[in-house]
């Protein structure tokens, strides 16, 4: 990125106050990305073992698979996932209160022994299932935060402040060369004015 100045005193100050601000908000945003960078982990990991408990639970009742065959799958439904958001390192992800369901009466000397087992399984595959969902989320959410507050880090870091240097080194150096060469022309017209009030003086 290239940055546009001018050769002048009005420039270098802006230039000046340009570098202050981003080598100040460096340390800030570092650390976000540090904290973020965990705060992923954690999540990545949680839906991890969210998976595992689904699929321990899941294979847990492979023997049940028969089963399902004659069970009524209307008996029990999702009524409602009641979520709210909370903020992490400056991000608003979702946190799941609670799982509401919706379970139809049944009789149970009509029904098979094992409906009442079945209908609490499936709570308790739908509410891991919803679970790990809200952390997939929740990762994506962070990730996306996380690698957003890299390339900032990277562009303060890697191009921008070094830039602003440059610019600033360029700016100083330019007004040194044009000092001194106000100096050098100013000793040159001294000398000359000297050398005429002499060669006047001997007239």
């Amino acid at each position: 990125m290239a940055i546009k100045f001018q050769y002048n005193k009005t420039s270098l100050g802006e230039l000046g106050k340009q570098l202050k601000m981003r080598q100040k908000a460096l340390p800030t945003i570092k650390s976000k990305e540090s904290a973020l960078r965990s705060e992923v982990k954690r999540a990545k990991d949680s839906a991890a073992e969210y998976r595992e408990r689904l699929d321990a639970l899941v294979a847990e009742y492979d023997y049940m698979v028969a089963l399902w065959g004659e069970f009524d799958c209307t008996l029990l439904s999702v009524a409602d996932v009641d979520l709210t958001s909370q903020k992490i390192a400056g991000v608003r992800i979702p946190v799941l209160n609670e799982v509401k369901f919706e379970c139809k009466p049944f009789d149970l000397f009509s029904s098979p022994a094992w409906y009442s087992d079945g209908v609490e399984l499936l709570r308790k595959i739908a509410t891991l299932g919803i679970e790990f969902e809200v952390y997939n989320r929740k990762t994506a959410l962070l990730d996306y935060a996380r690698r957003k507050t890299t390339q900032k880090v990277n562009l303060y870091e890697k191009v921008q402040i070094p830039g602003y240097e440059d610019a600033i080194r360029k700016i100083k150096r330019f007004m040194e060369d044009e000092e001194n060469l106000s100096k050098s022309a100013q000793k040159i017209v001294k000398t000359r004015q000297q050398a005429a009030a002499k060669e006047g003086g001997e007239r």
